[in-house]
């Protein structure tokens, strides 16, 4: 055991000097001339102040005095001394408005690599609690400001220890005995980084109620949310999830208060009482009764004591915070060095020819069974397939394999007749358009949310307007005030507007036809659509993508009576695969679906393509 601990405590110092080293690599990259600002604002400011202000100032006034100095010399030392001062200070305010700026640039640097980043990693993530709790922990950089801790800590490292060796030095030099009264002084400094330790602790330990309690606030006032939260009891069952979180963190801050009380003690004890006492003690004996020192070497002591005590106190306090921030930057490191399971090749994808799948099953990190299992399809270009089957069936979870969100566990996905994993991920998915069951409109304009950049040419507009033309949603934006430069939501614009479910779907569809894509893939496309007015979708649909290959992902079946071939997921499996006309002949479960399903579409007008 002891063993353990040995081999533990050197991880734990080479973990600590790796996050303060990562902190500097970072704040030097996103904005090079913070911590050098910080640094000379500091010292500027410590420096002036607690050593050649309060301790050579009053030395050499005191002793102009002592050894009966002219009125002369002492304007010329005060002169000297105001000219530094007016110094000081113009290096301080210049370094403040340095430091001002390079925090801007800091926090926009940062927040774009954060943003990079996870748009970069697995999707396997975004299902992943711990994952998340990285995330929030690496945001906290920027949220909670710890980039400027940690820079002025380090600020206060160097200008703290660069007056402390010269208030030590000086000292020394009239008296070196005083050296053993600050020995006292370095307890502080452990203790200090002790504290800092216990606090990264507390904060580890509340950082997944924290994102409880970010959840619920975030909720509360998002617009999807805001008609359940009305009309049901939902409300009440999430603000008691924010009291438990609420709650739990009161628990931590409890545990941990009872070890932060007595630190803060003994660092008081270590760093101000003791010192300062026996100092004052010392210096009074030697002035007093020895009277074996002067007025200003007396008054130097005391001060000089006074300022290391300060100094002491704020190294100890700097290097215990910078350990705390550093573990801070220890969780952006880990974010930030996160490596994806889903890799590409260097094989860049030409126009699509042939996909198939192979043998492939998949199973979800947290599932207990399989999702897919031995799955083999096989798709031309051109043509139109139809992936149906029930909620669950497994048919999703063939869109995300597709897509490279994630890799399969066994067999292989062929496009044109190669691995899809030895090609490029993002030049397979510039093959593909895609509009998702989960579809989302963002708080931009209509032309925005098509294209997804900004709309800067005639082109650009043109290209809006025919895929709005595709989708079906022309009628719809046509009728807004600004047609497409309408503002979709009111959350930033209070001239926006909203739109129907179907609408938004529609809109989202359109983003499809603004791309130039071998394959479309439409999952579930038209979830927020009656029955009529999804299988107009449809036929414009396979009117606008003639020639192109398509892939329908349904469990309602009017884009199956239109496909070329018809694949039947259930349980995870290719149970069934065929045409419309083959498959009903089978009297499998395809034809039970659609026989199902169309009795529901009689009351409908007209009959749908023979349903």
């Amino acid at each position: 055991m002891k063993q353990k601990t040995k081999t533990k405590q050197p991880k734990k110092r080479l973990e600590n000097l790796k996050n303060t080293l990562y902190a500097f690599k970072i704040i030097t990259q996103c904005a090079p001339f913070m911590l050098v600002s910080q640094v000379f604002t500091m010292i500027a400011y410590w420096f002036f102040t607690g050593f050649v202000q309060e301790i050579m100032f009053l030395k050499v006034l005191l002793d102009v005095i002592e050894n009966g100095g002219t009125f002369k010399q002492f304007a010329t030392m005060v002169i000297i001394f105001v000219a530094a001062g007016v110094l000081s200070k113009a290096v301080d305010c210049f370094g403040d408005y340095v430091c001002s700026k390079q925090m801007k640039v800091f926090y926009k640097n940062l927040n774009q690599k954060i943003f990079k980043k996870a748009v970069e990693v697995d999707m396997a993530c975004f299902e992943n609690p711990a994952f998340y709790d990285k995330y929030q922990r690496a945001t906290e950089i920027i949220s909670d400001s710890h980039y400027m801790e940690f820079s002025y800590v380090f600020a206060m490292i160097i200008s703290g220890g660069l007056t402390g060796i010269f208030l030590i030095a000086y000292v020394i030099s009239i008296d070196a005995k005083v050296l053993l009264i600050l020995l006292s002084m370095l307890f502080v400094v452990a203790i200090e980084s002790l504290k800092g330790k216990v606090e990264v602790e507390k904060d580890k330990q509340m950082t997944p109620h924290k994102r409880s309690k970010a959840y619920v606030k975030r909720t509360v006032f998002l617009r999807e949310f805001a008609k359940d939260m009305r009309t049901s009891g939902i409300f009440n069952v999430m603000h008691s999830r924010y009291k438990q979180a609420v709650e739990k963190n009161r628990e931590i801050i409890k545990k941990y208060g009872k070890k932060m009380a007595v630190l803060e003690v003994l660092s008081g004890l270590f760093g101000t009482s003791l010192p300062v006492v026996i100092t004052y003690i010392y210096a009074a004996y030697r002035f007093a009764i020895k009277r074996n020192l002067s007025i200003s070497n007396f008054s130097v002591i005391m001060t000089a004591m006074s300022n290391l005590k300060d100094v002491f106190n704020d190294l100890g306090e700097a290097i215990g915070a910078i350990r705390k921030e550093a573990k801070y930057f220890g969780n952006l490191r880990e974010f930030f060095e996160y490596e994806s399971e889903v890799t590409g090749g260097n094989l860049q994808a030409d126009e699509l020819e042939t996909l198939e799948f192979k043998g492939v099953s998949f199973t979800y990190p947290s599932a207990k069974k399989p999702s897919l299992e031995n799955v083999n399809l096989k798709i031309n270009k051109g043509e139109t397939a139809a992936v149906v089957g029930k909620n669950g069936a497994g048919k999703t979870t063939f869109v995300k394999l597709l897509l490279r969100f994630y890799d399969p566990d066994e067999g292989v996905i062929l496009y044109n007749g190669v691995d899809i994993r030895e090609y490029n991920i993002a030049s397979i998915r510039n093959r593909l358009a895609t509009v998702f069951q989960d579809y989302k409109v963002f708080a931009l304009s209509v032309g925005e949310n098509v294209i997804c950049r900004e709309v800067e040419t005639e082109d650009d507009t043109a290209c809006i307007i025919e895929a709005l033309k595709n989708s079906g949603a022309d009628t719809c934006v046509n009728a807004l005030p600004d047609k497409e430069k309408t503002v979709l939501t009111r959350e930033f614009d209070e001239k926006g507007t909203g739109l129907s479910g179907g609408e938004q779907q529609k809109i989202a569809a359109a983003r499809m036809f603004a791309r130039n894509f071998d394959l479309a893939i439409l999952d579930e496309p038209s979830s927020a659509l009656d029955p009529i007015a999804e299988y107009k979708m449809y036929e414009s649909l396979i009117a606008a993508t003639k020639e192109k290959t398509v892939i329908y992902i349904s469990h309602r079946l009017s884009s199956a009576v239109l496909s070329d071939k018809i694949y039947v997921f259930d349980g995870g499996t290719v149970a069934e695969h065929g045409t419309h006309d083959e498959l009903m002949q089978m009297n499998g479960i395809y034809s039970d679906m659609f026989t199902l399903q169309a009795s529901n579409y009689k009351s409908e007008e007209g009959s749908v393509s023979g349903i």
